[in-house]
């Protein structure tokens, strides 16, 4: 049991180190002013189709930084999959966080839109019912990413 639940804090950890490195990979070349950081939120409309918008995470003082507060989650996983790889029309299993650690991807929602993630990329995945996405991996190289399942499963 306290070895699951050190597992469980490391994981948390990780999940806001590669935020925090998300962050930096966001605001370099800014010159002096101050980076954006955005998560791709992808969510079943009216209509039964997944759609994506973009959340700007607004930052607020924390003591001497700035913090985002983000969904509580209750865990984490890794996952790879190898280039060429195509999960076909399907919903997310659950309401959570993907970050991409390293390789691309390709999301496609509907009416065709194509939606490019890499290194950093953060998206709030909440089509867990309706027609769902298409994900891809793209290029010669795994797409590693981080999975954090989000604590409330109810939605927005």
């Amino acid at each position: 049991m306290r070895s699951k639940v050190m597992w469980s804090i490391a994981a948390g950890l990780l999940g806001l180190l590669v935020v925090a490195a998300a962050a930096q990979k966001s605001s370099e070349g800014t010159a002096g002013k101050k980076g954006t950081v955005k998560i791709t939120r992808l969510y079943t409309g009216p209509d039964g189709q997944t759609h994506a918008e973009e959340i700007e995470a607004t930052f607020a003082p924390s003591g001497n930084n700035e913090a985002y507060k983000m969904l509580g989650i209750t865990g984490a996983q890794l996952t790879r999959a190898k280039p060429g790889t195509v999960i076909d029309w399907h919903t997310a299993p659950r309401r959570q966080y993907v970050i991409t650690l390293s390789g691309h991807g390709e999301l496609e929602v509907a009416g065709g839109k194509k939606i490019s993630v890499g290194p950093g990329q953060i998206d709030l995945v909440e089509d867990t019912t309706g027609k769902g996405h298409i994900t891809k991996v793209v290029g010669t190289e795994d797409r590693v990413t981080l999975q954090l399942p989000l604590a409330d499963q109810s939605g927005k």
